[in-house]
């Protein structure tokens, strides 16, 4: 039986905490805005995929957690840096029994259901699934099976994070499918990029 599982990483909604570097044009609290947003937006999105929810908050589960969480695990993050946290994070879903496991963030409103559906289809034949930014990371990744090397001596939060991730499944020998590249939102350039696509006025 293929049991499958998403994986959100969310960052605890707390002001000046989050979206840092959208926060230096915009400002702290509306740089909040903008992720609770996103947030309610990748929430949406995921609500009718037929898989296992975990959110994985950064710091801790919140007593009052903002949005429609019904149907989700709620877990903590842990580890020192991100390829850590999500390494962890994969293995503890192993660990459950699960033969597919994908992992979002939170900052991709392109992201759409349908790519979640594409994305457990390819592991079905696939041992990685991965889904590019334009910015040279990755906005999606999913496993057949729990792969720890895939998240060595990567230089997180850089434009070769992709790259190397690659390189690294080459040298694994692992078979992998891609999705369609996105863009994520991290700055005020990529925000109203967005906007302007998406007609969307933030108030």
């Amino acid at each position: 039986m293929n049991r499958a599982a998403l994986i959100i990483f969310q960052k605890n909604a707390v002001l000046g905490k989050v979206k840092t570097r959208l926060a230096a044009s915009i400002g702290d609290e509306q740089a909040l805005e903008v992720y609770r947003w996103l947030t309610d937006y990748t929430h949406e999105i995921v609500k009718k995929l037929e898989v296992d929810k975990f959110l994985f908050y950064s710091d801790y589960i919140p007593e009052n957690p903002e949005g429609n969480l019904e149907g989700y695990q709620l877990e903590v993050q842990s580890g020192t840096n991100l390829g850590e946290r999500m390494k962890n994070a994969f293995a503890h879903l192993f660990a459950k029994g699960y033969s597919s496991v994908a992992i979002i963030g939170t900052d991709c409103p392109d992201l759409t259901g349908r790519d979640l559906n594409s994305a457990f289809l390819a592991l079905s034949q696939s041992d990685l699934v991965v889904g590019p930014a334009k910015d040279g990371g990755y906005y999606l990744l999913g496993m057949s099976k729990f792969i720890p090397e895939i998240f060595n001596n990567i230089p997180w939060s850089t434009s070769r994070v992709l790259e190397l991730t690659l390189n690294l499944a080459d040298k694994l020998n692992l078979d992998y499918e891609f999705l369609q590249i996105l863009s994520d939102i991290d700055n005020l350039e990529d925000w109203n990029q967005f906007n302007t696509r998406k007609q969307i006025t933030h108030e």
